[in-house]
C-alpha cells in the first residue's frame, strides 16, 4: 500500500515557504489553489504556472494514497519556473476534496480525471504529460490506456498497479483469514471478529485500511483487486519510468517489469531512494522529469 506522506510534506512546504518569503516581486510564476464542483463532489486543486506559458507545457500530477496536491509542491514550483503550467488535483478522499459516497475503483478515478480535465478546461490545454505516482500511477495507467491521443507523454514514478503474486506469507494469513471467519462467527465471539481481521490487515501491511473511514476502506479494496499488468502493453505514448532503488512498497522488481511491458519506455532507478522521490530528493526528480518533458515538448 502507498506510503503516507504527512511529516516529509510539512517539512517540503516550510522550505518552499521560506524561500517564497524572500522575494515575491520578481517572481515569474504563481500558485492559485481552486474549489470546483464534479458530480456532486467539491475538488481541491493547484495550479502553479509561469506567466506565460506556451501550449504543449500543461503538467497534469495525480498524487498517491495518503498524499494530496501538497506533496508536489516543491517539484510543482520548479517545473513552473522552467515553463510550464502544473496542475495537481486532491484525488476524491483526500487532501480537501470530498469523500465520494460509495466507494470507487480504477476506473471511477480515472473517469474522475476525465471530468476534471473538462472543468478546468481554461486552465490545461491539449495533449498534456501525466504524471502518476503510486497510487495515482493506476490512475495514470489506466487514463493511458483509455485517452491515448490526449496525452504528450506519460511518467510514472514508483507505480502501483501489479497485483503482486501471494507468497507462503501471505497465503498463510489469508487462509487464517478464512478459518477465522468461520471461527468468529457464533454471537459470543463476533465481538472479536473485526479485532481480527485489523490484524491480519497488520500483516499484510494494509495501515492504510485501517486509518481509511467505511467508504475509503471498500476503495482499497477495489483498487488492489484490479490487476494493471495486462492492461501495460496497450500504453502508446512514450513513458519515463522512476523508480527508488530502496523502495519497499513498490519494491524496484516492479519497474522492470514495467518497463518490459511498456514497449516506448525508459527507466531510471534513483540510488539509495525510497518510495517518495518527489519528498525525499524533489530537485534531483524535478531535473529528470524536466528532462523528459523539455525532449517532448518540441
Amino acid at each position: 500500500m502507498e506510503k503516507k506522506e504527512s511529516s516529509l510534506t510539512t517539512e517540503v512546504l516550510a522550505e518552499v515557504e521560506k524561500k517564497e518569503s524572500s522575494s515575491t516581486n520578481d517572481r515569474k510564476e504563481k500558485m492559485r489553489e481552486e474549489k470546483i464542483s464534479i458530480n456532486g463532489l467539491e475538488i481541491n486543486y493547484k495550479i502553479h504556472s509561469p506567466l506565460i506559458w506556451k501550449k504543449g507545457s500543461c503538467v497534469l500530477i495525480l498524487h498517491g494514497w495518503g498524499g494530496t496536491s501538497d506533496s508536489w509542491a516543491r517539484v510543482q514550483k520548479i517545473l513552473a519556473k522552467q515553463g510550464y503550467r502544473v496542475i495537481v488535483p486532491d484525488f476524491p478522499g483526500f487532501g480537501k476534496s470530498k469523500t465520494p459516497k460509495t466507494a470507487w475503483g480504477i476506473e471511477d478515478y480515472a473517469n474522475f480525471v476525465n471530468e476534471f480535465i473538462k472543468k478546468i478546461r481554461g486552465d490545461i490545454n491539449e495533449p498534456f504529460f501525466l504524471l502518476g505516482h503510486s497510487f495515482g500511477g493506476r490512475i495514470a495507467v489506466k487514463f493511458a490506456v483509455t485517452e491515448p491521443e490526449r496525452i504528450k507523454g506519460l511518467i510514472l514514478c514508483d507505480a502501483a498497479g501489479i497485483k503482486p503474486k501471494p507468497g507462503f506469507k501471505t497465503r498463510l494469513i489469508f487462509t487464517l483469514a478464512r478459518i477465522g471467519n468461520a471461527v468468529f462467527t457464533p454471537k459470543i465471539l463476533a465481538r472479536f471478529k473485526d479485532g481480527a481481521r485489523n490484524l491480519f490487515y497488520i500483516f499484510l501491511r494494509k495501515r492504510d485500511y485501517m486509518k481509511a473511514d467505511d467508504t475509503m476502506k471498500e476503495t482499497i479494496k477495489k483498487v488492489l483487486r484490479e490487476d494493471l499488468l495486462p492492461e501495460l502493453p496497450q500504453i502508446k505514448s512514450k513513458t519515463l519510468l522512476i523508480w527508488g532503488e530502496i523502495d519497499k512498497l513498490v519494491p524496484l522488481k516492479y519497474g522492470y517489469i514495467f518497463k518490459e511491458k511498456i514497449i516506448n519506455s525508459e527507466l531510471i532507478i534513483l540510488p539509495k531512494i525510497g518510495h517518495s522521490p518527489h519528498l525525499e530528493v524533489p530537485k534531483k526528480l524535478a531535473e529528470i522529469i524536466l528532462d523528459f518533458l523539455n525532449l517532448k515538448r518540441n
